[in-house]
């Protein structure tokens, strides 16, 4: 048999961690087995600096929000660059609809977010402190 599956975790694991643990419940089970491990993007958590900032503020500006910092929503597409990258932000429209058939945006939304696009490079220009 083979079964193939994925591990989403935070930075609070590892691979080997999670590698560990999971041999340890086999071996409990007295199960024969074999394990190919691909690591496919390893967790981050970007630490509030100056990105960060320049992001909250052009939100605030713009929408009038007060933004909350949040891992929620799933695995991200900044794990590919995160290793490489010292802040690692995500900010796009609302995804209601995200990875469905028929995924869209609503056109109002395109708007502010440009805005709020504009208003991150004129803050990260302007220096603005973390």
């Amino acid at each position: 048999m083979v079964v193939d599956f994925n591990f989403r975790f935070s930075t609070e694991s590892t691979p080997q961690s999670l590698q560990q643990r999971l041999t340890e419940v086999l071996r409990r089970h007295g199960l024969d087995f074999e394990l190919a491990w691909t690591v496919g993007g390893l967790p981050f958590l970007t630490t509030p600096g100056t990105l960060v900032a320049a992001v909250q503020t052009a939100i605030r500006a713009e929408t009038g929000i007060e933004t909350q910092l949040s891992t929620t929503g799933g695995t991200s597409d900044g794990r590919f660059i995160a290793q490489i990258c010292p802040q690692v932000i995500e900010l796009g429209p609302p995804n209601a609809t995200i990875h469905m058939i028929d995924e869209h945006v609503v056109v109002s939304d395109i708007e502010p977010l440009k805005n709020i696009y504009r208003r991150v490079l004129e803050n990260l220009h302007a220096g603005l402190p973390a």
